[in-house]
């Protein structure tokens, strides 16, 4: 029983995007064995601190914690230990016996019932909200209702006045026990399928155009967006150590061991030295790529622990460093300050080249990956590709992040395909799976 409890909790957690291992499981079985379930506040604790490993983890643990276990376990036991029992009438699991729960008012057979009736259903693969009353209809069937139906029927065909108060009466217990089953089932969804649920929401958001976004998208995409960043750090943080792997280095493996007659009892292999990243966005926050400006920084900025060298310059007429205001302010507020401070003006790339040359040429080296967001249509200006150009030359990578169909590039004003030359990849990011794949790329090629 005990094993179930805590199989069932996991599996709650899990759903939540808590990821446990196979190892904490155990340790976390192991532990409840020993402190038991008396003490709520005790148990609590020690599965928090197997479960559990940053600050986000330990919020939702909590949450769920209250949800799962604020159920009657030593109900649950009995239901599960005795599936087969009669009550205490002597009765078995008849119709009629959702009218004596009803009735007696007996909270601990009900929450039986219910716990028995959930596992029959199994309730624990419910994912989705729809699913409540789906799960609360199995629940109720679990429970004897189409027999107390039958008898409902047959208390209507006698036609009498106490037919007619039997099924009013039979109706108002079958109501009762299914608002009971109904709020069971929500609890469940709560446990089990919210989390579930809001993974899926995150991956419709994550394949959606950006610039179809609505007000309700913003929070669930910060969201989003601060999740797809911790899976960039964890991947990319992890320095590979080169220590006892790749070619030997003879030369200092013999002047190692010069003193032990060249016997080679320490060996040295041949290290190959890698760069910290840094990243030079160059970013166009006129009206048409606004949008998915805000989400590039955004995404970029929450990988400073992997990329604490990041420079950002913003433009539409004039280019100006926007990364103080970016680390000084709350994002969103920053963001806003930003399009409507530089973002108002006629976009003109070549300007904002020129300015990066005047006055922030010296932050572009060989480490830089120069990252430009734009869709390149600077209203027939020059756009300057010589200093585009020269900029590329002294970058590691050039990639430009263009948010217009590659259809559309070389139409109108756009400069896109005159660009294109100097630049690595140019790539249509459409959607913030795109933003991602090429952020991991960038860090990868630092590998």
């Amino acid at each position: 029983m005990a094993d179930k409890v805590i199989t069932d909790f996991i599996r709650a957690l899990r759903s939540a995007d808590i990821r446990v291992s196979t190892g904490e499981s155990i340790d976390a079985a192991k532990a409840v064995r020993l402190i038991g379930y008396d003490d709520r506040t005790k148990l609590a604790d020690t599965l928090r601190c197997v479960l559990a490993k940053s600050p986000e983890e330990k919020v939702t643990h909590d949450r769920l914690f209250d949800l799962y276990f604020s159920r009657n376990l030593d109900a649950e036991s009995k239901s599960v230990s005795d599936t087969a029992a009669p009550d205490d009438t002597g009765a078995d699991a008849t119709s009629d016996d959702m009218l004596s729960l009803i009735e007696s008012g007996d909270e601990a057979k009900i929450t039986i019932a219910l716990e028995k009736a959930g596992q029959e259903a199994e309730i624990q693969d419910i994912e989705f909200s729809t699913q409540v009353s789906f799960f609360a209809q199995k629940m109720m069937k679990s429970m004897g209702l189409e027999r107390l139906e039958s008898k409902m029927m047959e208390a209507f065909r006698s036609q009498t006045a106490d037919g007619e108060g039997e099924a009013e009466k039979l109706i108002e217990a079958r109501r009762d026990m299914f608002m009971r089953a109904r709020n069971y089932a929500q609890r469940a969804f709560e446990t089990y399928g919210a989390g579930a649920t809001e993974t899926f929401r995150q991956e419709f958001l994550s394949e959606k155009a950006i610039t179809q976004l609505d007000r309700r998208d913003l929070e669930r995409m910060r969201t989003l967006v601060e999740k797809l960043a911790r899976r960039l750090a964890v991947k990319h943080s992890r320095r590979r150590s080169k220590k006892n792997r790749g070619q030997l280095d003879l030369r200092k493996t013999l002047r190692k061991n010069a003193g032990f007659d060249g016997v080679p009892f320490e060996l040295l292999w041949k290290n190959s030295k890698r760069d910290r990243p840094k990243i030079v966005a160059v970013c166009d926050v006129s009206g048409s790529v606004a949008s998915v400006v805000r989400f590039f920084l955004m995404l970029i900025y929450s990988l400073n622990d992997v990329v604490p060298d990041i420079e950002s310059f913003a433009f539409s007429g004039r280019l100006e460093s926007v990364g103080e205001i970016l680390e000084q302010q709350d994002f969103s507020a920053a963001m806003d300050e930003i399009i409507f401070r530089i973002g108002m003006s006629s976009t003109d790339y070549g300007q904002s080249f020129s300015d990066l040359k005047m006055d922030h040429w010296n932050v572009i080296d060989r480490r830089t990956t120069l990252i430009i967001l734009g869709d390149g249509r600077s209203n027939y200006g020059d756009p300057r590709v010589d200093l585009f150009s020269e900029a590329a030359s002294r970058a590691k990578q050039t990639i430009w992040l263009c948010p217009e169909a590659e259809s559309q590039w070389g139409s109108g004003d756009s400069e896109i395909p005159r660009y294109r030359p100097f630049t690595n990849r140019m790539v249509h990011v459409r959607t913030i799976k795109d933003l991602e794949r090429v952020l991991d790329e960038v860090l990868a090629s630092y590998n």
